[in-house]
Order: C-alpha cells, then structure tokens, then sequence
C-alpha cells in the first residue's frame, strides 16, 4: 500500500491518481492563513491538502472529490488524523456542491487540473486529476466567486503559462491577485509552476520566487522552512537520519512537471 507519513497524520494513496509531490507539499505549507477559519478544498483527492489545513489550524475544513475512489481514500484518510471531527469529504462534483452549499469558505484552496485541450490521458482517474475535462478555469473562477466570503482569500497552483490567462478570467469576476509565488526546482531551473492568491480587495500583489532545492535531495533554507512543521525529515528522530535520507520516501522529492 502506498502511504506518505507525516510528522502528524499519514496520507493513503493507492487510489487516487495524483500523487503526493514536491509542489503540491510546499503549496500546502505556503497556504494563506487558516487558524479558526472555514476552509473549502476543490478537488481533494487523497485529502493531503485539507489535512495540511487541518493542521494549519482550520476551523472546519471541506474536501469535495469528483471520484469515488479518491474520496474514499480521502475521507479515510481524514477520519484516521487527529482533526477527524473538523473535516469533511463529500462525494460529489464541485458544480454539484455548489449549487446547494450553504456555507461561504474564508479560504478556498485548489490544485486544479493543469491542462486544458492536451492530449488525454488513457488512464480515466490521472484523466480527471491532470485534465480541464471536467472543471474548466472560467468554471473555476465562478464557482470560487459564488462560494467565497466576502473577506475571503481564494488559493491556486498552477502551471506558470495559464496564470496570465486564469488572473485574467478572475478579474473580470471580480478577484482580485494579492500574492503571486514562482516555484522553481533549482536556482538555475526556470518555474514552472506557481501558488496565486486571490481576494475581493484591491491590494498590491506580493510577487515572490521560492527556489525549493539547494542541490539534489537538500532543501533550501526557505523551502525547509515551510516543510519542517510537516515532514518526518525534520522531525528530532528524522534528523537523525543521514542527510538527504528522506524518512517520508521518495514522494517528496518528486516536482510535477506540468508540460508533460
């Protein structure tokens, strides 16, 4: 069974499509602050994201998972953290959700699908996960437009190519970009992906580049920064371990590369 651990809680993914990666962890420990808010995770898949909530301090988090093999992972997942009473996963499209959501969230936090017209996948669950198939930006942004409160703060990771395009569709519904963060492997590598903020507020947008990796297998000073709250490497026993040992496994040190 494949199992990233945690210093806190452990996440199984042996069904969902996406797996746990650099980006997706340092996106996570980045977020926008959570302590005593409602959190809203779009697409949760295995629920790493929700859980990195959880542990940020989110009043009550909300994991919504298209398909039922990943919400089953997720919603397992959630109930073996110590914050199963403050999360929640639901079974069903995020339109579905949507439409009879009776709560607005302080923070929505979404890894959405990076491609949009790109050759598909022939795997139907790395399909969904990876592919604009079934929530498309100018949906994206709607959504997160009906479901946001009033001072809320939206969360995205995307490929660096689609963020003129998606800052484009969020200004014209009315979100406006406070914090813009390039993630780049290596200080000579180019980013490739990037973690947005967006608010109904008017406010200069903090433009930053977090460069994840001093050389192969050790962290930057920044990057471990973030990280050390949640991986086991950082924990007293797993400085212990050689450096540049992962005590999470191999996962951790896996980018997604979103031109694939």
């Amino acid at each position: 069974m494949s199992i990233f651990r945690f210093q806190q809680f452990s996440v199984v993914q042996e069904q969902s499509a996406m797996k746990i990666c650099t980006d997706t962890l340092l996106f996570g420990a980045m977020m926008p602050p959570v302590e005593g808010r409602a959190v809203l995770d779009v697409g949760t898949g295995s629920g790493v994201l929700a859980l990195m909530a959880a542990q940020l301090g989110g009043k009550w988090i909300t994991g919504v998972e298209l398909t039922e093999e990943a919400y089953r992972e997720a919603e397992l997942n959630f109930a073996l953290s110590p914050w199963a009473d403050r999360l929640q996963a639901v079974h069903r499209s995020i339109q579905d959700f949507a439409e009879t959501a009776a709560l607005q969230y302080d923070l929505i936090v979404c890894n959405p699908p990076f491609f949009e017209r790109h050759y598909l996948s022939q795997s139907r669950l790395r399909r969904t996960a990876r592919h604009a198939e079934h929530l498309a930006y100018c949906e994206l942004i709607g959504i997160v437009n009906h479901l946001l409160a009033p001072e809320g703060s939206c969360y995205l990771l995307l490929p660096v190519h689609a963020v003129g395009k998606l800052t484009e569709l969020a200004l014209e519904a009315g979100l406006y970009p406070v914090g813009e963060t390039l993630i780049q492997g290596f200080a000579h590598s180019e980013a490739r992906v990037a973690a947005l903020t967006f608010g109904r507020s008017r406010l200069t947008c903090l433009k930053e580049r977090m460069t994840v990796y001093e050389s192969a297998g050790i962290y930057t000073q920044e990057s471990e920064q973030y990280l050390s709250p949640f991986l086991l490497r950082f924990s007293e026993s797993g400085r212990r371990l050689t450096r540049g040992t992962a005590g999470d496994g191999e996962a951790e040190r896996r980018s997604r590369p979103p031109g694939e």
